[in-house]
């Protein structure tokens, strides 16, 4: 086993990694991380994206395995509904260091090298979700910490169980559970009301071809959208490793598909379940995605349910206006970006992530949680 003491940073090996390597990768993730993964979630992730290749990167000592790891993923992004300056961006994930490397530096090297590739590859601009413990490190290689996201939480229950799972959040909070759980109530008379029974929920086996042309009409009112055609959708999905994911269709008096919300299931009974991705044009069938999407949680167990938003935005406002309660503000992740190319209307687009449709189905992970 090579020893880090032995190995100065300048003779670490920075390597694009290929699908080959996607088991020696998975190995540094699994040592770093408690969430693992195996080589087939990897090429799942990395490969099998109908938006692109990510591009992967690992740092390793001569004639050793991978000690650090990097990737950035691609996503078919559009400026305010703009056809022709659509174009990829840029989502960073899986930075790791194996825990006997770290506190020397290496990450930097990889950051530098995976910035010159997605250049060379033209994404105008690459965006991440660090924590606010990793934020500073990222801001050092010269990115823009340009807002916040914060994960909100229902109360599907307001027993011990689903005290303890928001226990996180400090004692009191805890114990205002049952408020929580009348503030959903109230809210899902409202959806009712709103929604006035002009539509019907049903799961999902694959998404439609159509989901593209709802994509297409709403995109027009965001900043910055990701492109949510049929190959995208089921892919993220439907062929998610992890099996957690389930699809709920929306559609009208005459049987036309309006919309769709995705939902990862609970890992356990009494868990976490997740409102994960939800598109609708019309309000009342995004009001009843939204009851249906709460009872097939309910269904599966889930004591609580999460999603995340950034501060200010539509989806922030949505979370609040069903009963999803705020965590502490000390608690929350950065939206950071890189710019190659300042001109590109995505670039600029990118500085107001509150004017994003970003949803947990955006982020690069597997499963959230």
């Amino acid at each position: 086993m090579t020893c880090p003491e032995a190995v100065p940073n300048e003779a670490l090996e920075i390597s694009l990694c290929g699908p080959e390597e996607r088991a020696e990768q998975a190995d540094l993730f699994n040592g770093c991380f408690k969430k693992s993964v195996d080589a087939a979630a990897l090429a799942w992730r990395y490969d099998k994206n109908p938006h692109g290749t990510s591009v992967s990167l690992v740092s390793r000592p001569p004639g050793g395995r991978g000690v650090s790891g990097y990737a950035c993923s691609p996503r078919l992004a559009l400026p305010a509904g703009d056809e022709t300056q659509a174009a990829l961006i840029g989502q960073t994930g899986d930075v790791c260091t194996d825990p006997k490397w770290r506190k020397r530096g290496i990450f930097s090297g990889l950051d530098a090298r995976c910035m010159e590739e997605t250049g060379k590859l033209g994404w105008p601009v690459v965006f991440g979700l660090p924590n606010r413990h990793s934020a500073h490190i990222f801001l050092e290689l010269g990115w823009e910490r340009v807002g916040s996201l914060r994960t909100w939480t229902l109360f599907l229950e307001g027993g011990r169980e689903a005290r303890a799972l928001f226990m996180g959040e400090g004692r009191l909070k805890s114990w205002l559970a049952p408020l929580g759980v009348r503030a959903w109530l109230r809210a899902k008379i409202r959806l009712r009301q709103e929604a006035a029974g002009r539509f019907g929920v049903r799961g999902l086996k694959l998404f439609p071809k159509t989901c593209e042309d709802l994509s297409r009409a709403v995109e027009a009112d965001f900043a910055l959208m990701v492109r949510r055609d049929a190959a995208y959708l089921n892919w993220r999905f439907m062929e998610n490793p992890s099996g957690l994911h389930r699809a709920l269709g929306v559609y009208d008096r005459e049987n036309r598909f309006a919309g769709y919300a995705v939902v990862q299931l609970p890992s356990r009974v009494g868990g976490v379940g997740y409102l994960v991705d939800l598109l609708a044009p019309d309000a009342a069938a995004r009001a009843t995605l939204l009851e249906g999407a709460m009872a097939s949680l309910t269904t599966a167990g889930a004591t609580l349910v999460r999603a995340t938003a950034v501060d200010g935005s539509w989806w922030n406002e949505i979370l609040r206006s069903v009963g999803f309660q705020p965590p502490q503000k000390s608690h929350y992740l950065s939206v950071i970006l890189y710019t190659h190319d300042a001109s590109h209307p995505l670039a600029r687009a990118a500085r107001d992530p509150s004017r994003w449709y970003l949803t947990d189905g955006d982020r690069d992970d597997e499963t959230m949680g």
